[in-house]
């Protein structure tokens, strides 16, 4: 990427983050102690600190624009409890310092072509903006704020199309090439490298289970059948008190969904959306499925049949379509649909074998823990994913806030069985 490119991204994704919190008060910015959520405040002063260590203070040798902002908004030596009661500075110094961050790297990036350690930096530090943003957005879903304003508004979506899309994908055996490899411009420590898994025969759904379809798990009393659950899955059922999926309420004989802070009836055809995985692996025991490993998403997602039939070919996708970059017609991402699409629409967006929407709308649950793949190598940045290594489960996707650049078939996340806060659905497999 040229400089000038680069500036654009890092101008881009600081405006995304200024227009998340841009209606919110000083209150909601400094909202009340929640385990699953930073103050809003110091999060967004985060960003901007990430960004200044790695590329203007470690790369640039620049010195500090503050000298306290290590003590301020390092997340690796501030306790998550303690952030509500740390001096920060107002929401106009919070702002300026994000500003001075943005405008020192832009200039920069403008002087002149960047070096490889300045490319990889400002494309780390972008990146991380924009899981933050997505952490933003469902933090206002959380605390029923309402949902943000773009100053860029997206472009009308084209004809996708849309209703339900039934029935599974049948998925060859074969030797899949699991995770990243060095040609791409840019990986996540825990992508590589690709490495050879055996993967046997399988179907898994062509899409995402619908809301209509988990709501028939709920009419049947599938938060209080035990023999449905885990023994971790029941625990945690039992700890909330759960009965239904977050954010849903009950409304005669139906179901009202609150997206950030509209009550809504439920859409049928839409992909269910947070719930955990323990909500998700339950659903699977009542309707006799399971969740895919993550080597048989990326297979669905990435492979293709070789010229026999009978196997994979030596060749594996980008993305689920080819090669190309995403488009609003291949997938629901950058929020330009503000909310999930039909589970049937994107028909452009379809793998290889047949299964749509396995990049943006929601990310999807995998059966997979979460851990390194052989000859594991860490970043720079070594807290990334190293420390959530088997304490966490393997989501594969995006989902429709998550930015385009982020994204191919081989992109990990990972959260703890438990979070059902995050923007995230499933896929089942047949047994």
């Amino acid at each position: 990427m040229t400089g000038n490119e680069l500036a654009e991204w890092v101008i881009d994704a600081r405006q995304r983050t200024f227009d998340i919190v841009a209606d919110l008060t000083d209150e909601q910015l400094m909202s009340p102690y929640l385990a699953i959520v930073n103050p809003l405040l110091w999060e967004i002063g985060h960003v901007a600190w990430f960004q200044e260590k790695w590329v203007l203070r470690d790369t640039c040798q620049a010195e500090p624009i503050r000298e306290d902002a290590d003590a301020l908004w390092d997340s690796i030596a501030i306790s998550h409890e303690t952030r509500w009661d740390l001096p920060l500075p107002s929401r106009e110094g919070t702002l300026w310092y994000m500003r001075e961050v943005r405008d020192r790297i832009v200039d920069r990036l403008q002087r002149g072509e960047p070096s490889e350690g300045l490319t990889y930096f400002v494309r780390y530090t972008t990146y991380h903006e924009d899981m933050h943003n997505e952490a933003f957005t469902y933090t206002r879903q959380t605390l029923e704020y309402p949902p943000p304003h773009f100053t860029t508004v997206p472009e009308s979506p084209p004809d996708i199309g849309g209703g339900a899309l039934v029935g599974d994908a049948e998925i060859p055996g074969g030797t899949l090439m699991l995770g990243a490899t060095p040609d791409e411009p840019f990986v996540f420590d825990n992508e590589k490298w690709a490495h050879p898994v055996e993967v046997k025969l399988f179907s898994i759904a062509r899409a995402a289970v619908t809301q209509s379809e988990f709501a028939a798990f709920t009419e049947e009393d599938g938060y209080c059948r035990k023999e449905l659950w885990s023994a971790a899955g029941w625990e945690w059922r039992e700890s909330v008190d759960a009965m239904h999926p977050v954010y849903w309420q009950r409304s005669g004989n139906g179901w009202l969904r609150r997206h950030f802070d509209k009550w809504a009836p439920l859409e049928p055809h839409l992909p269910v959306i947070h719930v955990n995985y323990y909500e998700a692996e339950a659903y699977c025991r009542w309707a006799g499925r399971r969740l895919p490993t993550e080597a048989e998403w990326e297979t669905a997602a990435a492979a293709e049949s070789d010229s026999s039939g009978d196997g994979f070919s030596s060749r594996k996708r980008r993305f689920p379509w080819g090669d190309e970059l995403p488009t609003p017609e291949h997938a629901n991402l950058d929020w330009n649909a503000m909310g999930c699409i039909d589970v049937g629409a994107c028909p452009k967006g379809d793998s290889a074998f047949g299964c749509r929407q396995m990049i943006g709308n929601v990310w999807e649950w995998t059966s997979t823990p979460f851990r390194p793949y052989p000859g594991f190598e860490i970043d720079p940045y070594k807290e990334y994913s190293e420390p959530w290594f088997e304490t966490r489960k393997v989501l594969r996707g995006g989902c429709w806030t998550t930015r385009s650049r982020l994204l191919r078939n081989t992109w990990r996340n990972f959260y703890t069985p438990d979070r059902r806060d995050v923007l995230a659905g499933f896929r089942t497999c047949a047994i």
